[in-house]
């Protein structure tokens, strides 16, 4: 049996108390300091409040006074915290934790450099580890995964990457189950930008089903506009992956079928749906009030990164006209109308 601790008490972190305890581990999962609620929810129901199904017997739960001895004796440390949160659990559980202790983060995103350079969130963790002094092993998870079907034991399949497969090997002992599919890869860029990149597109693509409402209203079909929108972004989340340096570009499947999952349910579906409706972004968060909306973060980064690339000649710009035009949108509240032309490679 292994001990397993959960640092931040979200959707997909808490979800994954579910194959962790049902292989028989000792699970303890630890609220963040804006988590209060929920700890107590859990305390007193044996529930998350987000789930509708209870916690397997024997989850205990911690309020994040309580991080550092939920900490100690952990074979594994996971990450829940969402992209928000990056800096939080830098500066405050990764000094707890002790050299040669796994972390396996769940959090999607990516952070744009001064020079146009894109690094993932596993490379941000590592650079503070390596300032701090600390030997702990970094690792990610990535894939069509969502909280509450995870909960529900829906199938899927997901990959753990890091540095060391001897590692993402006893990751995928403690966590795999027969509806939590683990696969395992040293290609980190690949599988962490691919899954940071599908929440920007991911919301390219909700513009359509928002775009078709306010045309034709609620009932009508949109299959062919999402299928094209899905297409461009293939297209730009491949050169994109390539401009990182992924090591295997088949890892941006994982990313598509992650992007599958999200433009058919969750957040980026929202936002993007209420802005091909034609509200302005102000008003489409204000509708989403206390919903986290890492698609907006991802896609403004993304784009500011791209800029700098293409005026810097490592990119050409002219092949990403669906990013610049979500960021338009959420920066210049341009209309959502989609620029067709410009996905072939023609002017609008």
């Amino acid at each position: 049996m292994a001990i397993v601790t959960i640092v931040g008490s979200g959707m997909m972190g808490s979800a994954l108390a579910f194959p962790a305890r049902e292989n028989g581990h000792e699970v303890r999962l630890v609220g963040t300091h804006l988590d209060r609620e929920i700890i107590d929810t859990c305390k007193n129901t044996g529930r998350h409040p987000k789930f509708d199904r209870d916690f397997p017997a024997g989850v205990t739960y911690h309020q994040i006074e309580e991080v550092k001895d939920a900490i100690d004796g952990a074979d594994l440390v996971i990450g829940g915290v969402s992209s928000f949160g990056v800096e939080w659990f830098a500066d405050t559980v990764l000094p707890l934790i002790p050299d040669g202790t796994p972390v396996l983060t769940v959090t999607k995103g990516l952070f744009d450099e001064p020079d146009g350079t894109l690094s993932t969130y596993p490379a941000f963790f590592e650079k503070k580890l390596a300032s701090l002094g600390k030997s702990v092993p970094m690792n990610a998870v990535g894939g069509p995964c969502t909280s509450y079907e995870l909960v529900a034991h829906d199938r899927t399949e997901v990959f753990f990457c890091g540095r060391d497969l001897k590692i993402l090997e006893k990751l995928r002992s403690i966590m795999e189950t027969d509806y939590y599919n683990v696969g395992i890869t040293t290609d980190v860029v690949g599988i962490e930008s691919a899954v940071a990149l599908k929440n920007g597109y991911a919301l390219g693509i909700a513009l359509t089903i928002g775009l078709n409402h306010r045309r034709f209203g609620d009932e009508t079909l949109h299959y062919n506009s999402q299928a094209a929108v899905f297409g461009q972004s293939v297209r730009e989340m491949a050169k994109l992956l390539a401009y990182q340096g992924a090591s295997d570009l088949n890892n941006l499947a994982v990313g598509l079928g992650d992007l599958y999952v999200t433009v058919y349910g969750g957040r980026t579906r929202l936002i993007g749906i209420l802005l091909g409706e034609g509200l302005p972004i102000e008003e489409a968060k204000a509708k989403l009030n206390g919903v986290t909306l890492e698609s907006l973060v991802v896609a403004g980064r993304v784009a500011r990164a791209v800029r700098i690339a293409a005026a810097n000649g490592k990119l050409d710009a002219r092949d990403f006209p669906l990013l610049f035009h979500i960021d338009d949108i959420l920066t210049n509240r341009k209309d959502a109308e989609l620029p067709w032309r410009a996905f072939r490679g023609e002017k609008e």
